[in-house]
């Protein structure tokens, strides 16, 4: 497994290997890294998507090479039958299947409302009938809104700014829910803003990262919505999943847990462009500023010494590293395209 110390890894292969597990939403980003990791680990992998925001590229390289421990699952987990089929016999299922963003929260509230979580109630309910005795929870930063203290701590009461980041609280209450109702474990995660390869970007709801590498490798500007003093806690998706492995196979009981998954550092998103320019080697691109958008908090930043406690976790890549792990891979991408369209 890339990028994974040894000491980290090793304890891990224990509760997955030869094991049957289910990835919802691993399909896109996170997911498909995700399912990366499970199969290095010796899964027996199932993955529900409905493919409405990622494609089946990654996941069919995949199964071209691993037949025999990776299966797809084309629905919804608004779907009895597709749900009930992707679940079945997995010891473990993580949750990660959702509408990610809270500008469409905004846009769509209800479709959020829907799929995040009286989608994820479906998901516990179908796993406790299916026997499954563990589902890790794919949460959101976005909890704990506009608060003045940093860093943030699970402890403290989440301030839901927008219809994404309250179907996200509402997920973690449910997974605490089933946890005390029917003897689970469950365990919330709250992703502090990953980044990484694969990330989509060219969308009004495209995460910042992959938005600004998309902008500065066209030779536009990039755009940020306020001053760009605001920070966040950008955290590579090698770190969340190392933390959602982590969740999945740990010996100790988790009864609803809600830890941070973040590096414990933060950048300002001004300082971030400039980042992202000068590994483009296009520092002369400097942003464009616009209005800032509802919702979005002004800083952000994860204690993280629960997860440390319960999970062993620690940040494994930088913010350095992971962004030249990132554009070089963006670049690779964007570059291939252009060959294919000359």
């Amino acid at each position: 497994m890339m990028r994974y110390p040894a000491e980290l890894v090793d304890p891990l292969r224990r509760p997955y290997e030869g094991r049957p597990v289910c990835v919802t939403g691993g399909a896109g980003f996170i997911g498909g890294h995700l399912v990366d990791g499970l199969l290095a680990l010796g899964a027996h992998v199932t993955v529900i998507d409905d493919l409405s925001n990622s494609t089946l590229s990654h996941l069919a390289e995949l199964i071209e090479t691993e037949p025999e421990r990776l299966r797809f699952v084309h629905g919804s987990i608004l779907e009895d039958e597709a749900i009930d089929e992707a679940v079945r016999g997995a010891s473990v299922v993580f949750h990660l299947a959702a509408l990610g963003s809270v500008p469409r929260s905004i846009d769509d509230p209800q479709r959020t409302w829907a799929v995040n979580a009286t989608g994820t109630m479906r998901v516990l309910e179908a796993a406790r009938q299916a026997g499954t005795k563990r589902v890790v929870f794919a949460s959101s930063s976005s909890a704990y809104g506009e608060t003045e203290r940093l860093p943030k701590v699970e402890s403290m009461a989440p301030m839901s700014l927008s219809p994404y980041a309250a179907s996200k609280v509402a997920g973690e209450q449910l997974m605490r829910a089933w946890a005390h109702s029917y003897a689970m474990r469950t365990a919330s995660l709250r992703y502090f803003n990953v980044f990484g390869p694969r990330q989509p970007a060219g969308s009004a709801y495209a995460a910042v990262v992959p938005n600004f590498s998309s902008a500065i490798f066209s030779g536009k500007r990039p755009v940020i919505h306020g001053d760009g003093e605001q920070t966040r806690d950008f955290t590579y998706v090698a770190c969340a999943v190392l933390a959602t492995l982590q969740a999945g196979g740990v010996d100790s009981p988790l009864r609803g847990d809600v830890m941070n998954v973040g590096t414990g550092e933060r950048v300002s998103v001004r300082e971030l462009a400039r980042l992202i320019a000068e590994a483009h080697e296009r520092p002369d691109l400097v942003p464009e500023h616009q209005a800032p958008r509802p919702g979005d908090v002004r800083h952000s930043l994860a204690d993280i010494s629960r997860a440390r406690k319960l999970l062993g976790y620690r940040p494994i890549v930088s913010l350095a590293d992971g962004l030249r792990q990132t554009v070089s891979w963006f670049r690779q991408q964007q570059e291939q395209s252009n060959r294919t369209d000359q």
